[in-house]
């Protein structure tokens, strides 16, 4: 089985004890990308130097996550849009951005205005958007409603409702949503959602390493080579192959990001 892994941070601390196995279990598993989606500004610099590391392997993306945001967020976004906007860059998306007012939405319309300005990164530099969204899901189709033609992207760790789902999908036809490990807890809801309300050629798979670790791992440390757990998984869901799954999963994901 061959994968790409979304979603993934393998260059936080989590990591740095054992990162080169990390790698080479997620290689023998059959990884053939790994996606890495930037957080803050710290984070930058090990996000690049993995990729460097890792060349046609790791690619990075670059935006600044909603829960990170400084106290003054713009002049870092002017930073960040520099390197977007540099030649030959390596960036493959704009991310991770989005809205999260799960544990604090005292700054909702600041990470709102900032999301806006992201998304339109997305758009001048022909780039895919990589979402975050936590107890924002009006918020978050209300901010991309009026740029919803010229996007493209994925609502990442997606677990909303069957009717959310159905929402995004029709509403911003460019999106995918992105299946993890929380598919494989026990009392998840959301084998029954993606059975009811997606097509399989509208998902990716990602880990958002080192967080939400599928069963039987539930409650350590996530790897990219935890993915083939999430595939089983939806192989099981969709009554198909796992190897037709795991192809379209390949292809839609290729396609998404043009790699």
């Amino acid at each position: 089985m061959q994968f790409i892994d979304t979603h993934t941070h393998i260059y936080t601390e989590e990591f740095d004890d054992d990162r080169l196995m990390v790698m080479e279990r997620a290689l023998q598993a059959g990884a053939r990308m790994l996606l890495l989606p930037n957080i803050d500004e710290a984070s930058i610099g090990p996000m690049l130097q993995i990729c460097q590391n890792y060349p046609g392997v790791c690619f990075p993306m670059m935006g600044l996550h909603p829960t990170e945001l400084p106290s003054d967020p713009w002049p870092l976004l002017d930073r960040m849009e520099q390197l977007l906007a540099a030649p030959n860059n390596p960036y493959v998306a704009v991310g991770e951005v989005g809205i999260d007012l799960y544990w604090d939405d005292s700054r909702r319309n600041e990470q709102i205005a900032v999301f806006k300005h992201q998304a339109q990164w997305a758009m001048r530099y022909h780039l895919p958007l990589m979402v975050h969204s936590r107890a924002a899901h009006r918020d978050l189709v209300d901010t991309l409603l009026p740029m919803k033609d010229e996007l493209t992207g994925v609502f990442h760790c997606f677990g909303g409702t069957a009717e959310e789902a159905r929402e995004l999908l029709d509403t911003f036809p460019g999106f995918v949503l992105g299946i993890g490990g929380v598919l494989t807890f026990k009392k998840s809801k959301l084998p029954a959602v993606l059975r009811s309300s997606v097509p399989l050629n509208r998902i990716v798979v990602e880990t958002d390493a080192p967080y939400l670790a599928p069963t039987p791992h539930r409650g350590q440390r996530n790897e990219p080579a935890f993915v083939p757990l999430v595939i089983d998984k939806l192989a099981e869901v969709y009554e198909l192959p796992v190897d037709n799954v795991a192809q379209t999963l390949m292809d839609t994901t290729k396609a998404m990001f043009n790699i």
